[in-house]
């Protein structure tokens, strides 16, 4: 069941064409992963799926889509406690007063930063903070969830504890596009990879076919490592 549809999208800044003519479609249940060289459109794509960006083509949300969350690449915290960060999520997401404190402690459980409520947020780690925007995406029960490379500059333990918390997401059914440059956990976490280049998709396969050689021409080049990429 379709979520979330494009149709001949494109997005345009100034002189500079970021997406041309997207068509992909967000299947219940899915985890999708967006790869490509940098400046390729992943993070584009994913800001258009959320509906932040103007564009031409077609944008069509289902009626079961239900709510969406984005956790960006920085996640930007406030300046104010961890419990406090998550209660204004859930205030602005419409979530009644009277399940807030339910709804912050099972978030906080849930990424590992129980009993740090009244910290500073901005006082966290790096890792901290990225779990904290996790958990506060968590709170407001997404049935969508976007995320832009969110372990991009974690180290290999706080990667493994977001990749491990990203799993469980999917397997409570929340649907995931996230993108990544990071070819393994791709490999990992994806049920279907999509390849963008220049703004438009080059592949969009089941992460088997994806990494098993069906790829042609500059995606196959890409897995191959020979056009500019970063793997772990």
């Amino acid at each position: 069941m379709a979520l979330l549809a494009l149709e001949d999208v494109s997005v345009r800044f100034g002189g500079v064409q970021a997406l041309y003519r997207v068509s992909m479609r967000v299947e219940a249940g899915e985890f999708i992963v967006l790869v490509g060289p940098n400046g390729s459109g992943k993070t584009t794509l994913l800001r258009t799926l959320h509906g932040l960006l103007r564009h031409r083509g077609e944008r069509r949300v289902a009626p079961q889509a239900g709510p969406q969350a984005m956790v960006f690449q920085r996640p930007f915290v406030l300046r104010l406690s961890v419990a406090a960060n998550l209660t204004l999520a859930l205030w602005l997401a419409g979530v009644s007063r009277a399940q807030w404190a339910q709804r912050r402690s099972a978030a906080l459980a849930r990424v590992g930063l129980q009993g740090l409520e009244a910290r500073p947020a901005r006082a966290l780690s790096g890792g901290q903070q990225q779990r904290l925007a996790l958990a506060r995406a968590w709170a407001v029960r997404p049935q969508l969830l976007f995320l832009d490379e969110p372990t991009a500059s974690l180290d290999p333990s706080a990667k493994r504890e977001v990749e491990a918390l990203l799993a469980g997401f999917a397997a409570d059914g929340i649907t995931v596009v996230m993108s990544t440059h990071n070819l393994g956990q791709a490999k990992r976490l994806a049920s279907r990879v999509i390849y963008l280049e220049g703004g438009q998709v080059h592949a969009d396969l089941p992460t088997a076919d994806f990494f098993d050689g069906v790829l042609q021409g500059r995606a196959r080049q890409f897995l191959k490592g020979e056009l500019p990429w970063n793997i772990d």
